[in-house]
């Protein structure tokens, strides 16, 4: 992409087929898996292309960056409470924040070696872990910024904040990949899958998809079934339809990949119309594309409000032109009938 060479995005699922019903075994190699890669993009029309975008990408790397602290700060707490467990009489909470572990040695009388050595290991995973809530909080500012930087408005919804919209925005990149809200319902995983065999299929939990992506559903999911709101009532619906609540919970999680795919849709048409003005005159299509975001058709393919003549005189300027038939013939004429042949 750098080069100025075309990307085309061909999804696994067509490359798979492609290498199970080739001629050879069907194993998964690197050769093969160019070959039938390759084959797809050849024979395949209407692959949607890829399209660098920084906005998503800053996002992406920022939430991955906070994840993988989070999953640091998960194990120095860890550490912490292995080493205030053996140290004091009766254990610690699980719950520990750096200013309730910054209290705890405090009251720690070593009475060997060992006793000291543990408390000095726990200083140091007490400093590890406020070195990392520091950077986390630096992130967090940092994610906040860029997501008011690219102006969307997922945050609008319930449960979804900067960091859920962040990882939203840096996992689903571009949203024209997805033709409607089932696909993209699908590629996060809250679309339920078939299983089943011998013709009879039984739709199940989908644990495939972006993880990721469903994660960040889940917990705006959790938000809105705790908090009074549409989804709230939506969540005791579904409990009152005598769904169990991890199937109501699945429910809701659906309704709300729906809203966000919606918000996606609205805020790259606002981008695109930002970018090319409300009439569509700079860098309009000359056609409709396959891939658009949403299936109407472009600016350039609707009609002007009228014909447009190719004789600039005005209408009541131009003298009325009529047909030789219509000349020879006025409109309020009477009309002869034909004479009848008299019989002899």
């Amino acid at each position: 992409m750098a080069g100025g060479e075309t990307v085309l995005d061909v999804s696994t699922r067509k490359s798979s087929l492609v290498r199970a019903l080739a001629t050879n075994s069907g194993r998964k190699t690197d050769d093969t898996d160019a070959y039938s890669i390759a084959l797809v993009g050849l024979r395949t029309q209407d692959l949607p292309t890829v399209v660098r975008d920084e906005r998503a990408e800053v996002l992406r790397l920022l939430s991955q960056r906070r994840r993988e602290l989070v999953g640091l700060r998960t194990q120095a707490v860890c550490r912490l409470h292995r080493e205030l467990v053996i140290l004091i009489p009766g254990g610690a909470s699980r719950r520990l924040t750096a200013s309730r572990a910054r209290v705890l040695p405090g009251g720690i009388r070593p009475v060997d070696e060992v006793a000291r050595l543990r408390k000095g290991l726990a200083r140091d995973q007490l400093a590890d872990l406020v070195a990392i809530d520091k950077r986390l909080a630096a992130i967090k500012v940092e994610i906040r910024a860029a997501v008011a930087a690219s102006r969307s408005t997922l945050t609008e919804l319930v449960g979804i904040g900067p960091v859920n919209a962040a990882m939203v925005i840096g996992e689903v990149a571009d949203v024209a990949r997805f033709a409607s809200r089932h696909h993209f319902a699908a590629y996060n995983g809250t679309a339920p899958a078939q299983w089943g065999s011998g013709g009879d299929t039984h739709d199940r939990v989908n644990l495939d998809g972006n993880r990721r992506l469903n994660h960040a559903l889940h917990i705006a999911a959790i938000t809105q079934a705790r908090y009074p709101g549409p989804g709230h009532e939506f969540y005791l619906r579904k409990l009152d339809e005598a769904k169990t609540k991890k199937e109501a919970l699945r429910a809701l999680k659906r309704r709300i990949s729906d809203s966000v795919y919606r918000q996606l849709l609205a805020d790259a048409d606002r981008r695109d119309t930002v970018r090319t003005g409300p009439g569509g005159q700079m860098g309009a299509a000359l056609s409709s594309s396959a891939a658009d975001r949403s299936p109407v058709i472009s600016t350039s393919d609707r009609p002007q409000p009228g014909p447009v003549s190719p004789d600039d005189t005005p209408a009541h300027d131009r003298p009325e032109k009529r047909s030789p038939a219509r000349s020879r013939h006025p409109r309020n004429a009477p009309t002869r009938r034909p004479r009848q042949a008299q019989s002899a």
